[in-house]
């Protein structure tokens, strides 16, 4: 009898360090380990390609940017207020869908009015100047984000890939007070943005 009670308590004791094991392996935290790593997603000729967050909210403030023009000065959300701003963000000034977007947002930047249009990419500002002029484009304005976090506060970094370090396709309109009216990931980094939905915001 001594021998069979010793063991249903050695069974018994095996059974609570199961339990306290499985209590360990909490679902919740293996949840909020995924949130953690979760983000954005586009594709760059259907590859996948992770982006670092979230475009700024709808309704919401501008978060607290700083960019460089090509002459080289610094502009922050004190230097848009009380102007309709376009952000066109792209990886890079030197590729066909982005040289055509900024022809494009030019093209439309001459019938809105208080509104700017910044071309932004992680470009030097000389080469994006550079750009501008050589095409004759005077409506948009360009701005880098060569020395700021823009990229990361806007959410917009690209964080794998050949192009890490680069932004993704991206568009953010935001009116006169600041406030964020539309915005756009482009899913397909070689598409151009939807400029109709970005325009239609404004009115």
């Amino acid at each position: 009898m001594a021998t069979k009670k010793k063991t249903a308590k050695k069974k018994i004791a095996k059974k609570k360090v199961t339990k306290k094991k499985s209590v360990k392996k909490s679902p919740k935290k293996s949840a909020k380990k995924t949130a953690k790593k979760s983000g954005a997603t586009v594709t760059l000729g259907g590859n996948p390609v992770s982006v670092s967050g979230k475009l700024p909210a709808t309704g919401k403030s501008l978060p607290k940017f700083s960019l460089t023009t090509s002459a080289l000065q610094d502009i922050t959300n004190k230097d848009v207020a009380g102007k309709r701003v376009i952000f066109n963000i792209f990886p890079s000034i030197d590729t066909p869908t982005c040289a055509s977007s900024t022809r494009k947002f030019n093209e439309i930047a001459s019938s809105l009015s208080n509104t700017e249009i910044y071309c932004v990419s992680a470009d030097l500002p000389f080469a994006q100047g550079r750009f501008c002029a050589a095409e004759g484009l005077a409506n948009v304005k360009t701005a880098s984000s060569f020395r700021s976090n823009f990229g990361a506060t806007f959410g917009v970094n690209l964080t794998s890939s050949v192009r890490k370090g680069v932004m993704a396709r991206a568009v953010v309109v935001a009116d006169e007070k600041g406030k964020v009216l539309h915005t756009e990931l482009v899913s397909e980094i070689a598409n151009e943005p939807n400029y109709d939905a970005a325009i239609n915001s404004l009115s």
